[in-house]
């Protein structure tokens, strides 16, 4: 234990706090009484003999020490100090003192918060779209700012804005007339300045979405008052990160058409006739799915089913249309659905989503 012991000459260390003290402790080493006579009186004159002596005298005094420091349970010597004195006789010694203590490093708690959040509505027109809120701070100051795509490239002064958090209890926050300022505009993402939240820091942890509404934002032109009712967006929130991450932050929606009209990635529905979408510009041909069997319709019947037995039934009618490659994997997926159904209860919605992720990672590649 005594190698282990730490050892300063101040009063502590750091990253480290001290328990208790146990005393003062003391310790010497003698050399023999003809030593002082044996040298030159300056130390350049010292023989490498001599020198050698006097380390070894310094070591035993510091092993002493630490021998000290171990019976009194200390696992470190604070406040040292070692001294070269005479002695009675004229023998010579090393003098080492000190504090023996019981420290324990300190724990250090991260007392930093930070979450980011995808908003999980939007609107269809070409308003400036709240896509992200991000929140930063310690326990004690927190603060948010907004993300919103500006598909007009328009200059944005501000935006009012109601915000509804959900925490993982599905518990509804709403906070009233929050208003978010832009420094930087005439950019297709446009990031506000941090303001000051109202959220707690036990609020934060638990938070799992938002939702923006935008009443009024201000342009150079002056100050629109919106009165346009956002869409919810109709999958998970994982399946929301997920389309993000592949289609860009402002994604909502899958690529959708009936053959009289077709939904972009960015919500809006656009005719049958259109190239590329009138609110984002992406081309219809760029984002279509290009999976041949038409999977949409058989979700569709799954989401009106109760059950994974029931949705089983529904693949099952259609197993002979679809491409053999996804048969094994969708009968996988329902057989696992209907296990988990058996312990864990109703299975229908993370089944369905298993699905349409199939499908769909196949047909974005």
């Amino acid at each position: 234990m005594a190698d282990n012991i730490l050892i300063s000459t101040g009063s502590g260390f750091e990253g480290y706090e001290i328990l208790d003290y146990k005393g003062f402790i003391s310790s010497q080493a003698l050399l023999g009484s003809n030593f002082l006579s044996g040298i030159a009186s300056t130390v350049s004159d010292v023989s490498e003999k001599d020198m050698a002596k006097l380390e070894k005298c310094r070591e035993t005094a510091a092993q002493r020490l630490l021998k000290l420091a171990e019976k009194k349970e200390a696992n470190a010597i604070v406040g040292l100090k070692m001294t070269y004195t005479s002695l009675d006789g004229g023998s010579f010694g090393v003098v080492m003192t000190g504090n023996a203590v019981v420290i324990k490093k300190k724990i250090v708690v991260d007392n930093s918060i930070h979450k980011e959040l995808y908003v999980t509505n939007y609107y269809t027109g070409q308003i400036p779209r709240p896509v992200k809120v991000i929140i930063d701070g310690t326990k004690d100051d927190i603060d948010m700012k907004v993300q919103c795509y500006n598909y007009n490239n328009e200059e944005i002064l501000s935006i009012r804005t109601d915000l509804e958090f959900t925490n993982l209890y599905d518990e509804r926050l709403l906070v009233k007339n929050v208003d978010f300022a832009f420094e930087k505009a005439n950019i297709s993402l446009i990031e506000s300045s941090y303001i000051q939240s109202q959220l707690s820091a036990n609020d934060i942890q638990l938070l799992k979405d938002v939702k923006v509404t935008v009443t009024k934002y201000v342009t150079p032109r002056g100050i629109i008052v919106c009165g346009d009712t956002p869409v919810n967006v109709d999958m998970s929130y994982k399946r929301l990160q997920s389309l993000k991450a592949k289609r860009g932050i402002d994604a909502v929606a899958r690529y959708r058409t009936d053959g009289m009209i077709w939904t972009c990635n960015c919500g809006h529905v656009n005719e049958a006739g259109l190239e590329e979408c009138i609110i984002c510009g992406r081309k219809q041909k760029d984002i279509m799915v290009k999976a041949s069997f038409d999977y949409e319709s058989m979700i569709a019947e799954m989401r009106e089913k109760e059950y994974v037995i029931e949705i089983k039934d529904v693949l099952m009618g259609h197993l002979k249309e679809i491409d053999t490659k996804y048969r094994m994997p969708l009968l996988e997926i329902m057989e696992s659905g209907l296990q988990y159904e058996k312990t864990r209860g109703n299975m229908k919605d993370s089944v369905i989503e298993k699905v349409e992720k199939l499908f769909e990672e196949d047909s974005e590649e």
